[in-house]
């Protein structure tokens, strides 16, 4: 499902109990010197991650100064996040002259403790290369290093290396339990662009359809899917990036099945072994 850029007021574009991607949350909430925000979401674990602003945070009494540093856009430094206890009160104050924030949520019902997330903690991959069109790098924000302190929830950031090229490449898809082969994980996007007036296009491939979908993703596009395979592709000339929150219905390991007239492909591309590890 493509949800085009618009104006959501800070509140959620994907709610709990979504019918579509039920396993995941997603909010975009923009604030100014000085404001702030509080939510809760009962039954989601959630993640609050500034793309750009700097914000404090309090998670249940528990403090986080001066979480972000990006000031331009989401390449403009490091991410840094903060994680939120299904169900925990969490209230953050803006504290840069505006700030951008994404709060990413995956339904899981036991209580853990609240931590955050600083740059320097932040485990990076780089894979692909040029010739193959695939070249990108990953900031994992919660991803295996946290595997302890998280229960269904990962979240990451995807840039493209240089301009144009794949991404999700060689196609695949997590929308079957059928350990250990596959997990089923709903999985929503947020996609940005440099410069801002980039394109990029999202392919939904069901299994056992002869033809998939095509869908045209602008900067501030949000993509949202609990099924079929998924590979997506920026236009020459533009950077791509997106912010990626991945639910798993029974386990937080994702495990990957790769189209099979595409899975050879594997075996062509620097490093995708190492960065399908990254998200087990």
């Amino acid at each position: 499902m493509h949800i085009p850029p618009f104006d959501n007021s800070n509140k959620p574009i994907v709610d709990i109990e979504s019918s579509h991607t039920p396993y995941t949350y997603f909010n975009i909430v923009k604030l100014k010197k000085g404001q702030a925000f509080t939510y809760q979401t009962p039954g989601y674990e959630t993640c609050i991650a500034p793309a750009t602003g700097s914000i404090d945070v309090e998670v249940e009494g528990e403090h986080y100064t001066g979480i972000g540093k990006r000031i331009l856009n989401v390449w403009d430094g490091e991410p840094e996040a903060v994680y939120v206890p299904s169900g925990a009160k969490a209230e953050f104050i803006c504290i840069s002259e505006r700030a951008e924030i994404f709060i990413a949520g995956a339904k899981y019902d036991k209580i853990l403790d609240p931590f955050a997330v600083r740059a320097n903690e932040i485990d990076m991959i780089q894979y692909g290369s040029d010739d193959t069109k695939t070249h990108r790098k990953i900031k994992h924000i919660l991803g295996i290093k946290y595997h302890s302190k998280v229960g269904r929830l990962l979240v990451s950031e995807l840039y493209t290396v240089g301009a144009g090229g794949w991404s999700g490449f060689p196609s695949h898809k997590h929308d079957t339990d059928q350990l250990p082969n596959e997990t089923n994980h709903n999985e929503v996007y947020n996609f940005r662009f440099k410069p801002d007036h980039g394109f990029g296009m999202q392919l939904l491939h069901p299994e056992g359809d002869a033809i998939g979908k095509a869908f045209h993703i602008v900067d501030g596009s949000t993509f949202a899917f609990n099924a079929g395979y998924h590979p997506c592709v920026v236009a020459p000339g533009y950077e791509m990036y997106y912010f990626t929150i991945l639910g798993g219905q029974s386990q937080r390991s994702l495990v990957q099945s790769f189209q099979p007239e595409h899975a050879y492909q594997v075996e062509t591309i620097p490093g995708i072994k190492d960065m399908i590890a990254k998200f087990k």
